[in-house]
Formats: structure tokens, C-alpha cells, sequence
């Protein structure tokens, strides 16, 4: 896959915050790179049972839906999570080949980085999140940035531990 790099091309805050979740979004699509369907549904940390390179990915991309669609759009919450299984979309992962959800991942992220490109950072949420507050777009963007390297790191430590590879 070919990777971006994490220098903007511009200077604006735009595209210094698109151009990093972008670069956390290529770099969890990068560790995967070569892992075979088997490794990337094995669950090797004892107390994290559900943390599978599959189950990550499936994560990265509904954590994106539920901001993105649920919060930021106020659109009706159609994830896999339950509240029996709040953490059924990294369960399911490993029912689909990894190639289909980095496939689906990055389709996704075209489709988010339409919907950035046609609202101000500004504008607020349709739906509160904790305490009442409607955080704005550019703050969805910080923290979807944020939680996408915290996954990341994860990933590393998963596919260490799979085949040695580091440093994707």
C-alpha cells in the first residue's frame, strides 16, 4: 500500500488535521501488510482477548461511524455493538477476512473525508456526548486522531508478536 506522508501539503488547519488522521489511518492499514487471515484473527494477550489485528480494524472503522454518522450527522445508531456486547464489532471481526475490512475501512474514510471537506471545523455536533456537550468537528478530528494512533500501537505489539515484523 502506498502511504502518506504526515507533512501537509498546506499550512492551514484543515489540512493539518486531515493530513494526520490520514496518516494514522494509512499507518493501522500498513501494519497489516502481509498478515496472513489466520494471524490476523489470533488473539495473543491473555487479559484482551477480543485485541485481534481483524478485531482492531473493524473497531477503527466504527469508532469512525459512530462520530462521524451517529454523533457528528445525528444519524439513528445502526453499529454492531450492543449493550449485552458493547465490543461485538471487534467479536465479529474475525467472521470476515481481513482484506474485505481494510477494504471497507478505507472506503469509509474516502466517504468521511467528503463529509470534512464539506463542513466548517466549527460546526458543532447534532449529538451531545457526555454532560450535554456538542463538541465540534475539529475536535471529532483530534480524537479520532488520537484514537486511531492509540490502536496503532496495539497493532505494532500484535504483529510483533505474530511474525516479528516492526517498524511498518
Amino acid at each position: 500500500m502506498t502511504r502518506i506522508d504526515d507533512t501537509p501539503p498546506a499550512w492551514d488547519e484543515r489540512t493539518q488535521l486531515t493530513t494526520f488522521l490520514d496518516y494514522a489511518r494509512d499507518t493501522a492499514r500498513a501494519k497489516c501488510d502481509g498478515v496472513s487471515e489466520e494471524n490476523a484473527r489470533k488473539a495473543l494477550l491473555p487479559g484482551s482477548p477480543l485485541m485481534t489485528m481483524s478485531g482492531l480494524i473493524n473497531h477503527l472503522r466504527w469508532v469512525e461511524y459512530h462520530w462521524f454518522q451517529v454523533v457528528f450527522l445525528g444519524e439513528e445508531d445502526q453499529g454492531p455493538w450492543t449493550d449485552e456486547d458493547p465490543d461485538r464489532e471487534m467479536r465479529i471481526a474475525v467472521d470476515f477476512p481481513l482484506t474485505q475490512l481494510l477494504d471497507e475501512y478505507a472506503a469509509q474514510s474516502a466517504r468521511y473525508r467528503e463529509l470534512v471537506a464539506g463542513n466548517g471545523l466549527e460546526q458543532q455536533a447534532r449529538r451531545a456526548i457526555r454532560d450535554g456537550l456538542h463538541v465540534d468537528l475539529r475536535w471529532i478530528l483530534l480524537h479520532l486522531t488520537e484514537e486511531t494512533a492509540r490502536h496503532n500501537g496495539h497493532l505494532d505489539i500484535l504483529r510483533e508478536m505474530l511474525d516479528g515484523t516492526t517498524g511498518n
